[in-house]
């Protein structure tokens, strides 16, 4: 039987380069709305995928919202007709006018994005108030990730208040990302969830006290979302989940996603009897994660030796058994910073890569 991740116009077909799969991914997109309790709940990140096919796909599935990281994202989203669009990265500097631009440009889709800086509150308000818009900010939390956000406290109430009073701009409410929770164990994972969030709670009980708006918090990376999904005024941001991986797989077995990207290499040298050099270096596949950083069908157990720019060596005693030019297809361990090492990747249908999609918004500019 012909394995489900080959495909039969692989001479035609450049590598190294990705291979995605439609029909899984529509499984995923119907499982994440099933595990987030529909779609109303849900605020997927396009970060992972950066293509405008997907969001056409996830608009047919239902899905309205959506979460990006960068302008460019932002920007390839409301081109492929995102109504709601959350910049999940607090700009600042030149990336001010850059979303007021956007903003300016795509009237009929909803912007909004994070703060949690008290200057930097006044320079959205001021930058909005010129422009001529009303921007809708959430305070973005640090719930222990401390990459980003304002710990939930005091300053961080007061930062809410300060939001709520200054012009041009409108609360939204909360967001806090959790992707420093990964647990495997569900039960182990349910606790960390709560210990992160009960400040959380705390806080937005406080600010409705006060009789301020909170409207809605938007929470959870991947390993969460089902879980944070169980609470009332709850968005959920899963990313990866569209794609999947085998990294992802190891920390969240019970979601079910099927893998819908993958790699495909070639063998370009036998540098000696145990070793195959493939065309898979770090500018194709996410570096950042230790080896594997791939797992090859048929060659599982091989072993990295060496990984450079255009090179991958593995040490394998089946090496004898592959020759220059043959073809092998794995599963990256990380797939969002792997999509965006690729300009185009291939859409399979019927078992042929059919279609090139441009990852468009890999670029950090399009057009604002």
């Amino acid at each position: 039987m012909t394995p489900w991740y080959t495909i039969s116009n692989a001479h035609s077909i450049a590598s190294p380069t990705v291979l995605l799969y439609p029909e899984r991914i529509e499984h995923n997109l119907k499982r994440m709305i099933e595990l987030a309790g529909g779609v109303s709940r849900l605020r997927p990140h396009v970060k992972t995928h950066k293509l405008a096919p997907i969001i056409a796909m996830k608009r047919a599935a239902g899905i309205h919202k959506f979460k990006v990281s960068t302008i460019a994202e932002a920007e390839m989203t409301a081109s492929a007709g995102g109504e709601d669009i959350l910049l999940a990265h607090q700009p600042n500097g030149p990336n001010i006018p850059r979303l007021m631009a956007l903003i300016k440009a795509f009237p009929a889709t909803h912007f909004a994005t994070l703060v949690d800086d008290p200057a930097n509150l006044q320079a959205l308000s001021a930058a909005a108030g010129a422009a001529g818009v009303q921007l809708m900010l959430y305070v973005d939390l640090n719930v222990g990730m401390n990459r980003t956000g304002i710990i939930p406290g005091e300053p961080a109430l007061a930062l809410y208040r300060q939001l709520c009073q200054t012009p041009s701009v409108t609360p939204g409410g909360l967001h806090a990302y959790d992707g420093h929770l990964h647990e495997p164990d569900a039960g182990a994972l349910k606790q960390q969830v709560m210990s992160a969030f009960a400040p959380v709670w705390a806080m937005r009980d406080q600010l409705r006290a006060e009789g301020l708006p909170v409207p809605l918090l938007i929470a959870s990376g991947t390993p969460t979302f089902a879980l944070m999904a169980q609470h009332p005024d709850v968005e959920v941001g899963a990313g990866t989940t569209v794609l999947w991986d085998f990294g992802q797989e190891k920390v969240c077995p019970d979601h079910h996603m099927q893998n819908a990207a993958v790699l495909m290499t070639r063998v370009i040298s036998k540098p000696t009897p145990d070793r195959l050099c493939l065309d898979l270096g770090h500018k194709s596949v996410a570096a950042e994660m230790p080896h594997p950083r791939v797992q090859l069908f048929g060659l599982e157990d091989a072993v990295a030796v060496t990984h450079s720019e255009e090179h991958l060596v593995l040490q394998t005693p089946r090496a004898a058994d592959y020759a220059v030019g043959d073809v092998l297809y794995g599963l990256p361990r990380h797939i969002c910073p792997t999509m965006a090492l690729h300009s185009e990747v291939w859409a399979v249908r019927g078992g042929r890569a059919a279609e090139a999609w441009p990852v468009t918004a890999r670029a950090r500019r399009i057009t604002i």
